[in-house]
């Protein structure tokens, strides 16, 4: 049997798997409603939470873009590691008091509660938008790493058009028919699809290449001495390598897909046990880096150099069945990230736009244009991968510059009663602004000593906010989110 029929029938197996478990799961808690799409009644327990964050950052991001980054970029690559570990730790403190909100006022999504402690409906609007544009380079990542992935383990049979639609077709009709309980059920099992392919692969390559993992890096100490130094060999300076950590730090917990899943937990222990047990989830990033430092040595010049991982494993030795099985782990990574995006992108743009502008929507008429949205943005998606040439680090940082906006807001909605509607505006639009103006494509001006350009963005964010609150009049029911200290009303301000 030829190879292209072994890995394209392995690959679609797994599709087939996929779907299965995505549309049973959802007929637990149905779809019909905006809170039963969106936050399956409230009703994750602690394996569903672990993994639906932990494949936020197993994505074609970790499983083609971090391989990519560690052959190309050497050290720059650990910027990973250096902010996973830390990047949840904001959700152990906040998470619990927006959840506890949440359950009170009936919120779906970050907005709802921005909306609630601040009022009106501009800055959900604007957030919304905000995130849309994130979201989009963020799920075009999840497409060409998919497209990819089944070109390379298919010597070119099977173009990368077409396998980048064969997934997303599935995460389409498991995420139209699933909802958020679908997503929850499918990152389970494609999370310890991935685990495993990914300790295995990262394990055996070195040792075939090198003769383990220290004589790996052994002879690229020798050879490329330069190439494990940080920030890497590629001349990027230390302020890019440590603006990445800071606003991938900062900007993790309110991309809107892992936000989202705070209104989804059963309880504040279980949330806080998965912020507790979250950093584990990066064992597991550690042979995919083993992975892309293996090919510094066995090849030159592989362009493009997320593409490195692939052509290891299709060149190697290995049996067919292990070829078609890496294939359905790097679907997996693709497909874990890409359903919670276009789930979250699609219930943000329409409950906090659409149903904000319009108003009167039902919960029933929400869910039906919120599973026509996953359509839309997974066609708008699938267009823009399909021209793109951006590597998917690249894409990812992209996102993270108009997500980290969300901190300050959020940040103050928590703990400073004194932060008004006009503050978090101003801060809110300014931040964008510089951000999208100092960025490195698409901007008007080169960012200030290499920074991401989050960081300028979010520094004129918070300033803003504080002094424009602080000329403004504060919220006059804050105190129903803060005991002891105002009205307990639970009207919600829209």
């Amino acid at each position: 049997m030829s190879r292209t029929a072994v890995v394209l029938g392995v690959a679609l197996a797994y599709l087939g798997v996929s779907l299965f478990v995505g549309i049973v799961a959802g007929r637990k808690t149905g779809t019909s409603s905006a809170k039963g799409f969106v936050a399956a009644d409230r009703s994750f327990g602690l394996l569903l939470m672990y993994f639906v964050t932990g494949a936020t950052i197993f994505s074609s991001f970790a499983f083609l873009g971090m391989p990519g980054w560690a052959y190309e970029k050497g050290g720059a690559a650990l910027y990973v590691l250096s902010y996973g570990g830390v990047a949840m730790v904001p959700l152990y403190f906040i998470g619990p008091r927006i959840a506890a909100w949440g359950r009170r006022f009936g919120y779906l999504t970050q907005a709802d509660f921005v909306a609630d402690r601040f009022g009106g409906s501009v800055i959900p609007g604007l957030m919304a938008w905000v995130s849309l544009l994130a979201f989009l380079p963020y799920l075009v990542l999840q497409m060409k790493g998919a497209g990819y992935i089944l070109s390379a383990m298919t010597d070119g049979d099977v173009p990368e058009w077409l396998g980048a639609l064969l997934p997303y077709l599935v995460v389409t009709l498991y995420v139209l028919f699933g909802g958020v309980r679908g997503v929850g059920a499918t990152n389970v099992f494609q999370g310890i699809f991935m685990l495993v392919v990914a300790w295995t692969l990262g394990l055996i390559i070195p040792y075939k290449l090198y003769g383990g993992i220290g004589p790996m890096f052994e002879r690229i100490i020798a050879e490329r001495p330069g190439h494990l130094v940080l920030p890497g060999p590629t001349g990027r300076s230390v302020a890019t390598y440590c603006s990445d950590v800071l606003v991938s730090t900062l900007g993790f917990t309110m991309w809107p897909h892992l936000f989202m899943k705070i209104f989804t937990s059963k309880s504040d222990r279980i949330l806080r046990q998965t912020v507790v047990l979250y950093p584990t989830f990066l064992l597991f990033l550690v042979p995919i880096l083993f992975l892309g430092f293996a090919g510094v040595l066995w090849r030159e010049g592989v362009a493009p150099s997320d593409t490195i991982l692939p052509l290891l494993v299709g060149e190697s030795d290995f049996p067919l069945l292990v070829v078609g099985l890496f294939c359905a782990g790097g679907l997996a990574a693709s497909m874990s990230s890409g359903d919670a995006i276009v789930h979250a992108a699609s219930s943000v743009m329409i409950h906090d736009f659409v149903g904000r502008v319009r108003g009167g929507i039902s919960e029933r008429g929400e869910a039906l244009l919120m599973k026509g949205l996953v359509v839309v943005l997974g066609g708008v998606a699938y267009a823009i991968a399909l021209t793109t040439k951006m590597d998917l680090v690249k894409l990812l940082l992209m996102g993270y510059g108009g997500v980290v906006q969300f901190f300050p807001p959020i940040l103050a909605g928590c703990y400073w009663r004194r932060a008004t509607r006009e503050g978090v505006l101003a801060g809110l639009v300014a931040g964008v602004a510089v951000t999208a103006s100092l960025h490195p494509d698409y901007g008007f001006v080169p960012s200030p000593w290499g920074l991401h350009p989050g960081v300028p963005g979010v520094v004129v964010n918070a300033t803003l906010l504080v002094l424009v609150s602080l000329l403004t009049r504060p919220p006059a029911d804050a105190g129903r989110f803060f005991p002891g200290s105002g009205s307990s009303s639970p009207e919600r301000a829209r």
